[in-house]
């Protein structure tokens, strides 16, 4: 089956909402190809080798969380920039990215889905006033020490986590924000949380994680974003009957 482009990016804003959201970038559709799309690519990061692997699958839309024209960048269209682009309209793909509303959707985002991934039961938003939250808060099953937290989050993404242990008590009730969320440490403090889990890590959260006594993990901005873009566009494909496929470009950091 095939649905136009237009139908299809129509359908993601309608469930993403984007006009909702101040963001850093523009959201949905940023670059137009072929008119009539049956396959579409997710990934993390529009970065060159997603768009040559979307290529070689003969893809005719990308879905990403990351993608370009970022605010404060520069506007011209040279270098990578330039490549990117030009294999794109070279093979007539169209890059549709999603960002804020992306992380912050109750049933498609980045958060709600990390939890699914790591069985935590979300009980509301990192901002309770905030309707359109971007973080959670929830609860484990049970108790778990910090260090067998860790040990799961790493089974489970496949990484590491940095922990920094805040005090000496499990952890049951957590807050949690993918990606670059390290400053969001003293509103999940604010909650009462015993720890809280971002994607990136700055010096500073250490040292607000050690002052504050609270556990603190960075599982890493890639790894904690890669369940939205794939929930978004796993939905899309299902609703129109098109051919889906995650590529993953790893990233460590």
């Amino acid at each position: 089956m095939s649905v136009s482009l237009s139908a299809l990016v129509t359908a993601a804003d309608s469930l993403l909402e984007p006009h909702n959201f101040n963001d850093y970038c523009p959201n949905g559709l940023q670059v137009a190809g072929r008119s009539e799309v049956r396959t579409i690519v997710s990934g993390v990061t529009a970065s060159q080798a997603l768009i040559e692997a979307a290529v070689d699958v003969g893809a005719d839309a990308i879905v990403v969380h990351h993608g370009y024209f970022w605010r404060g960048e520069d506007p011209c269209v040279v270098g990578m920039k330039r490549q990117r682009l030009g294999l794109l309209l070279k093979h007539d793909i169209s890059l549709i990215a999603y960002h804020l509303p992306l992380d912050a959707h109750p049933e498609l985002g980045n958060n709600v889905q990390l939890a699914k991934q790591l069985g935590i039961t979300v009980q509301g938003g990192l901002e309770p006033n905030n309707p359109r939250s971007v973080g959670n808060v929830g609860i484990l099953a049970a108790p778990q020490p910090a260090r067998v937290f860790a040990d799961h989050i790493a089974k489970v993404l496949g990484r590491c986590p940095l922990l920094e242990l805040g005090h000496d008590r499990p952890i049951q009730r957590i807050a949690w924000c993918t990606g670059a969320a390290q400053s969001y440490i003293e509103k999940a403090a604010a909650l009462g949380v015993d720890a809280f889990l971002s994607g990136e890590v700055s010096e500073p959260t250490i040292l607000a994680a050690r002052e504050l006594g609270l556990h603190y993990i960075a599982a890493g901005h890639h790894a904690t974003e890669r369940y939205g873009v794939q929930a978004l566009a796993a939905a899309l494909a299902t609703q129109f009957d098109l051919s889906h496929q995650f590529i993953d470009i790893d990233n460590p950091a």
